[in-house]
């Protein structure tokens, strides 16, 4: 298992320093160093504290929508949530999308169907926070088709910002009726009956064949859905739904806010908050699309793309929003890191253990 991390690590950082080739290949590398020491990294330590304050908001967050099923405290919810957002960071796979649910199902008796549920709610209101700002900043801002920066096979434009808002718009879709159809119980026993009956479909087999069917696959997988529908409880508290967007409004905000700040110690960037938000809103649309651990390379792509919208040259906005990510990154890591030994946590076990998700159906 330990072996498996470590490749999987190797393939990670491979994959990032290949994505960063892409990303800045066409930037002189001198340029990019003379930037980089330019930048006063003093205002590092206001955006730092103020990425950590957004993710303490996503804990917050989370514990909120876990405690309509269950109840734990913030600082159960904080260390699994930031381990998670470790792995995503330097793993393939997005594999820290599970390991949060692992977590709770091992500290906190959590199942792991409800722990899932939970992050998937989080993600319908992450997906519909994006939506929301990027219709406006689509609107305010006329985004020249001229604008075009190549990462890899890639074409970052205008063209590709539409077709990944259309893909986000369609996943959120998706997820809402998902969360919907799971959580309304006249829909899930339709569901459940409908699971029942699958061994029907085998009616050549013995009736003890069946029967198995019955008690190994279909009873288990009910019982998963209703774990799942659980995690998806707060759907039914209108007021439970408004205090989570004004939750996701606020991770938004305070990292848009970090942004804003880096940017006055960094050269050349004079944007206003506004603008720094647009920018951060392209940068996670085109991140949305298939990726390495930690958004390497195509991150500064999108950013290089954004800030060139506001005017901003290539060398700079390239040196910036290299650093800006490792601001966003590097702290993220550390604190999963710490997180992991408070909490007595085997990152490569809750990585690749999977009967941890197997065994949500027993």
């Amino acid at each position: 298992m330990k072996n498996h991390f470590l490749i999987s690590l190797a393939a990670g950082i491979a994959l990032s320093a290949a994505a960063l080739y892409f990303a800045f290949r066409n930037v002189p590398l001198a340029d990019l160093l003379k930037y980089l020491g330019s930048i006063n990294y003093l205002w590092m330590i206001p955006a730092v504290f103020l990425v950590l304050v957004s993710f303490f908001i996503r804990a917050l967050r989370w514990q909120f929508i876990l405690a309509s099923s269950y109840k734990i405290s913030i600082w159960r919810a904080f260390h699994p949530m930031m381990i998670g957002f470790m792995i995503n960071c330097i793993l393939p796979g997005r594999l820290g999308e599970f390991a949060r649910p692992a977590i709770l199902q091992k500290k906190d008796k959590v199942p792991f169907a409800t722990g899932i549920a939970t992050v998937a709610a989080e993600r319908v209101f992450d997906v519909a926070a994006l939506v929301t700002f990027a219709v406006l900043t689509l609107t305010a801002i006329d985004i020249n088709p001229a604008v075009e920066i190549r990462f890899g096979e890639l074409q970052l434009n205008r063209a590709t910002l539409e077709v990944v808002f259309s893909r986000v718009i369609l996943m959120g879709i998706l997820l809402i009726v998902g969360m919907f159809a799971v959580s309304i119980a006249s829909i899930r026993r339709i569901i459940h009956r409908m699971i029942l009956a699958l061994p029907g479909l085998v009616f050549f087999t013995a009736e003890s064949t069946r029967a198995k069917i019955r008690a190994r696959v279909c009873e288990p997988l009910n019982r998963f859905i209703d774990n799942v529908a659980l995690g998806f409880t707060l759907v039914r508290s209108p007021r439970k739904v408004m205090w989570c967007a004004i939750y996701s409004l606020l991770v938004w905000i305070t990292a848009a806010i970090s942004y804003y700040v880096f940017s006055f110690g960094s050269p050349g960037v004079d944007l206003s908050f506004g603008e720094m938000f647009a920018v951060m809103v392209i940068i996670c649309l085109f991140i949305a699309l298939p990726s390495v651990p930690g958004f390497w390379g195509l991150w500064e792509a999108g950013g290089v793309f954004a800030m060139a919208l506001f005017g901003i040259p290539s060398n700079t906005a390239a040196g910036f929003t290299l650093a800006n990510h490792a601001l966003q990154m590097f702290p993220v890591i550390i604190v999963g890191l710490i997180s992991a030994v408070m909490t007595s946590v085997n990152i490569w076990q809750v990585s690749y253990k999977k009967k941890t998700i197997k065994s949500q159906t027993g």
